[in-house]
C-alpha cells in the first residue's frame, strides 16, 4: 500500500522533500517530480521556497484532489495570530485554496501548545487545511498533544533512517495510530556509501540508497520525503518502491548501528523520553 490513511487524508508514502531548494532550482525539481508521478510535496515557511513550489504546482495543472501538499509553521510564529499570518502567507505563495497538512515545524521552549493546536484546528475546521500535525515532537510532547489536548494529530515528522533508532517514539505513535514521516531518510547521503546496504542492493539490482529508502517504506505507518533536485535521483527514489527486501535483508539492516542523528533536535536532550 503506497498511501497512509490518517485523520481523513491519504498521505502518499513517498514524497519529495524540498529543504535547501529555492527559486528556479526548486520549481524545476517539483515540476520534474510531478511529471514522474510524485504527488506528495513537502515544504515549510522556513524553506523560503513556497512561491517556487506554487509556480510548479500551477504549471503542472494537475487535479487538486491528486495532490498532497504539506507546509509548516516556524516556532517563532506559534502564537495564534502569528500562526494565522504565517498560514495566510504560505497559502498565498503556494497559490492554493487549502493545504493537505499543516504542521508545527519545531516545538519551542515556553510555547503555548494548547493555543497553537487550537489555532491549527480552527484552520482545519475552516477547510483551509485538511489535517494538522507536528514535527520533531518527543513522546512527552506527543502525549501532551494527543492525550491532554486531544488534538487530531495526523503525523509526526522526524529524522528517521537506517542509522537512527526511533523505536521508542514509533512504539508510542503506533499505539495512537499516528504515522511517522521520515525526513533525512537517506541519512543526508550517507546511506548511499554504506557497504552493507550496497551488498544488499547488489543482490536485488538496486543501489544502497534504494535499499535504505525501501526499508523505510516497507514499514507500516511510515512515509519518507527524500530531497532530490535531479531528475535521475527522483527516478531512483521512485524506483526504490519496486525493490523486494527479504527477511535476511531486514535482519542485516536491523543489526546496523542506529545511533547517528544528523539534525540537532535542539528542544530536548532527553529526546526519547
Amino acid at each position: 500500500m503506497n498511501v497512509i490513511d490518517t485523520q481523513g487524508i491519504h498521505l502518499p508514502k513517498l514524497g519529495l522533500g524540498t529543504f535547501r531548494m529555492q527559486g528556479t532550482v526548486c520549481r524545476e525539481a517539483v515540476e520534474s517530480a510531478l511529471a514522474l508521478g510524485y504527488r506528495h510535496i513537502d515544504t515549510a515557511e522556513m524553506y523560503a521556497n513556497e512561491d517556487a513550489i506554487g509556480a510548479a504546482l500551477a504549471a503542472a495543472d494537475l487535479p487538486r484532489a491528486e495532490l498532497h501538499v504539506t507546509t509548516k509553521v516556524w516556532p517563532e510564529n506559534l502564537a495564534p495570530d502569528a500562526i494565522r499570518r504565517a498560514f495566510d502567507t504560505s497559502l498565498r505563495k503556494l497559490r492554493l485554496d487549502f493545504v493537505d497538512l499543516y504542521l508545527i515545524h519545531w516545538p519551542a521552549k515556553g510555547m503555548n501548545l494548547p493555543a497553537a493546536l487550537e489555532t491549527l484546528l480552527k484552520l482545519k475546521d475552516e477547510g483551509r487545511t485538511r489535517a494538522i500535525g507536528v514535527a520533531n515532537f518527543t513522546v512527552a510532547l506527543l502525549k501532551q498533544a494527543v492525550e491532554d489536548i486531544q488534538a487530531p494529530v495526523a503525523c509526526n515528522q522526524v529524522e528517521y533512517h537506517v542509522m537512527l533508532d526511533q523505536s521508542k517514539l514509533m512504539g508510542y505513535m503506533a499505539s495512537r495510530s499516528i504515522p511517522l514521516v521520515a525526513y533525512c531518510p537517506l541519512a543526508q547521503g550517507r546511506a548511499a556509501a554504506d557497504e552493507t546496504l550496497a551488498a544488499i542492493g547488489r543482490k536485488h539490482g538496486a543501489s544502497a540508497a534504494q535499499v535504505a529508502l525501501k526499508w523505510l517504506l516497507d514499514q507500516d505507518g511510515v512515509a519518507a520525503i527524500p530531497k532530490a533536485g535531479r531528475r535521475e535521483s527522483q527516478q531512483a527514489n521512485w524506483d526504490a518502491m519496486k525493490v523486494q527486501l527479504d527477511d535476511e535483508d531486514r535482519a542485516t539492516i536491523a543489526a546496523l548501528p542506529k545511533d547517528k542523528r544528523f539534525v540537532n533536535p535542539g528542544f530536548a536532550p532527553d529526546w526519547d523520553r
